[in-house]
């Protein structure tokens, strides 16, 4: 027995070995999700519609490869580009946040012509007044109208090569110089040959960047495209004609653009938060359950080195799954630890017990794992459950929080259950070990639930009709721009800024379908809401008015109504299958589907009323909020299981027993369980609220009203169903 116990041991200080490698040091091993580092995160659409279905084949693959090496030439580290559906390209760009540059180099075209101007002014002028000759088109340089031939001579196809150089005749003007094929070079100098003394029109996506007028043959395979560029316009262009035309238009569907500053201020909040999150729940713990709580605290401990090594472990062994740690991560840590107090609050409660009946310490300690270990199996696989439907149907940070969580899950599973278990039993071979003392303020109670229940089913019904109502008369101001689409932007002044005058400014500009919303803690800090994207305008229309106010851009989100529609069906459907998933697992493993169809309904009530209180409170839904929703659902389930498996354990024991004693006896038996656990949780999602930042402010609030109703309902309506449509357990 002490060998095994010493073989465990050692194995745990191996897995602790070898997750650390992997967790330490941070700044390397560790990689930062878009929301913490800042960067761009871009969903775009092909958009083939007017191509030949023979030009459609391999049209996505081929932008996809355009795209790369643009951006490969843009000089972007560790970007991330992959296909999403039949016509989207995803692509992260890390530590990037020029997005006007950035959007205009990704969706250009690149589709380079080289036309013939037409010299006739009496044909000019007629085109002028409208009546463009056949064979002829109008195009403006700088303003000066220039007809040019509908045909095109060379096309983009024959560049070879394309960089930038500087004029010595324009004071060092930058210019793009073009290097052509073989075949190109013989076109060009054959061109040139034929039309000496003509102007050749450059023109790039339907607009003209140059037209000189061809001197005399050109046979070296060289020409150049001159204008008005700075370094940046010159570079860009080069490097779109460097690597190719798109095969086809390119429109940006999902934008999510962080600065760095909000980036870092997400650092600082998340780790202030956790940190408070963390040392109020281990405080608890060392002080409601002394010994037992010091373990405990020791394995929360590990649950994190095991989240962050194993994300640590992922990117260095599969890089493609792209495990990075994101705001909604360390959400999903925090919560996973506070999670994690269920199954040791379970365990400790249990030995408790154990101990209570007159059973040897041994005894006790072996027993109250034994009978804790079914609510805890069944309670985290359910969660889980909620887990893989986030990571499946979620985008971005929002499968950061869903991998976190999973990771804590199964982490928290092994440390309750292996980990501390083994410390008890090495602990237990000390002779000197007898006793497990503990504070035990909840008194055993003989609640009636069953009396009450229509009370409570009223107050529920209406605090959900009201929530429901509001929504309905809301409905268009409820959801975020993850689903109603249009733009979000963020920004931080210098010095406090007047929302009214700058409404005023902002409508003098043009700029009159914009929301305004000044943080109240932060008179500096703004953000609007538009249905258009009108970032360029907006931040324009800043540098004119505030001129002596210099500001930052936090983030910019745009959702194109394709996405937000999208993005919705997904969120749905994640609920419904969690739902159906929940429903399936509890009737199988409780033999009983009305035990399954309570724990819905129950699931149901307590995310209707978190989604009721937002609505309330004038708080908009996004997908963190979907997430926090799910979360909700995953929770609630594990107060409901935890009192069916002691109902089920009641049962066994006492099988004259009706339900409704059998009910009411289990609800009063985890009573205090249930008390702890809630609160215990609870002080991890104030931190989150209180300390978290903005972003994770209506999160924690979710939370919070999700799990208040969590413990209403486990308490009031779960036991009452079920009394009412089981007959037998």
């Amino acid at each position: 027995m002490q060998k095994k116990i010493y073989y465990r041991l050692v194995f745990i200080v191996l897995l602790v070995a070898f997750f650390s490698f992997f967790t330490f040091p941070l700044q390397k091993r560790i990689g930062l999700g878009l929301d913490l580092k800042g960067g761009m995160h871009l969903v775009l659409r092909v958009d083939t519609s007017k191509l030949s279905p023979e030009a459609k084949k391999g049209a996505i693959e081929r932008a996809l490869e355009v795209v790369r090496n643009r951006i490969d030439e843009f000089g972007v580290r560790e970007t991330a580009i992959q296909l999403q559906g039949d016509e989207e390209i995803v692509l992260q760009l890390p530590g990037f946040t020029d997005r006007e540059r950035a959007l205009d180099i990704i969706k250009k075209t690149g589709f380079l012509e080289f036309k013939m101007v037409e010299e006739d002014s009496a044909k000019l002028i007629e085109a002028l007044k409208g009546n463009v000759p056949a064979g002829y088109e109008l195009k403006y340089l700088e303003d000066k109208p220039l007809l040019l031939s509908t045909t095109a001579l060379l096309s983009g196809d024959a560049i070879n090569d394309a960089r930038v150089d500087f004029s010595q005749q324009q004071f060092g003007m930058p210019y793009v110089g073009i290097n052509f094929t073989k075949i190109g070079a013989e076109k060009f100098a054959q061109l040139t040959r034929e039309n000496v003394g003509k102007r050749l029109a450059i023109v790039l996506d339907g607009k003209v960047k140059s037209a000189p007028v061809i001197q005399e043959e050109i046979p070296s395979g060289n020409a150049q495209i001159s204008g008005r560029f700075t370094q940046k316009e010159a570079d860009d262009l080069a490097i779109i004609l460097r690597v190719g035309s798109l095969p086809a238009p390119l429109y940006v569907e999902e934008e999510r653009t962080v600065g760095p500053m909000l980036g870092q201020d997400s650092i600082n909040a998340g780790f202030k938060a956790s940190l408070i999150g963390c040392a109020l729940v281990f405080l608890f713990m060392i002080f409601y359950y002394l010994l037992s709580g010091l373990i405990a605290d020791f394995a929360f401990v590990l649950n994190v080195l095991f989240i962050l090594g194993t994300l640590g472990f992922l990117n260095i062994a599969m890089p493609e799954f792209v495990a990075t740690l994101t705001l909604p991560g360390i959400a999903g840590i925090v919560l996973t630890i506070g999670m994690a107090v269920d199954a040791n609050v379970l365990i400790s409660e249990r030995m408790r017990e154990e101990l209570a009946l007159g059973r040897s310490l041994k005894t006790a300690i072996a027993n109250g794992y034994e009978k804790a270990f079914s609510a805890i199996f069944d309670s985290n696989f359910t969660t889980l459950i909620a887990a893989v439907l986030l990571f499946w149907f979620g985008t971005g940070p929002i499968k950061g929080f869903a991998v976190t969580l999973t990771i804590g899950l199964i982490a928290s599973m092994f440390t309750a259950i292996v980990v501390t278990r083994n410390i008890f039993d090495l602990l237990s071979m000390n002779k000197g070990f007898q006793k497990l003392p503990m504070i035990n303020v909840f008194k055993k109670t003989h609640i009636d639930f069953y009396k009450y229940r229509r009370i409570f089913y009223t107050i529920s019904i209406l605090v959900i009709g009201i929530g429901l109502a509001s929504y309905f008369k809301n409905t268009k101001s409820v959801y975020g721009v993850d689903f109603a689409g249009g733009q979000l932007q963020e920004y931080v002044f210098d010095k406090d800024i007047a929302v009214d005058n700058m409404r005023l400014k902002l409508k003098e500009a043009n700029l009159t379908d914009i929301s305004i919303q000044q943080l109240k803690d932060n008179p500096k800090q703004i953000i609007i809401r538009t249905s258009q994207d009108t970032a360029k305008l907006i931040q324009d229309a800043f540098k004119k008015d505030y001129p002596e106010n210099n500001f930052k851009v936090l983030r910019i989100e745009k959702v194109g109504p394709i996405v937000g529609a999208q993005l919705k069906t997904k969120a749905l459907a994640a609920m419904i299958f969690a739902l159906i998933g929940i429903l399936a697992y509890v009737g199988f493993r409780f033999k009983h589907f009305a035990f399954g169809i309570a724990g819905v309904l129950a699931l149901l009530h307590d995310v209707l009323v978190a989604f009721g209180f937002l609505v309330m409170t004038g708080r908009q839904i996004d997908l963190l909020i979907i997430t926090a929703l799910l979360t909700i659902a995953g929770y609630s389930i594990n107060d409901t299981i935890v009192i069916y498996d002691r109902a089920r354990e009641i049962a066994r024991a006492k099988p004259k027993a009706t339900v409704k004693e059998v009910m009411n006896l289990a609800v009063n038996e985890t009573l205090s369980r249930t008390i702890i656990t809630s609160l215990v949780t609870m002080l991890v999602v104030v931190s989150l609220f209180f300390f978290g930042g903005e972003i994770l402010n209506n999160f924690a609030f979710c939370l919070f009203v999700g799990f208040i109703s969590g413990v209403y309902s486990t308490v009031y309506i779960v036991s009452p169903l079920v009394i009412s449509w089981q007959k037998k357990i």
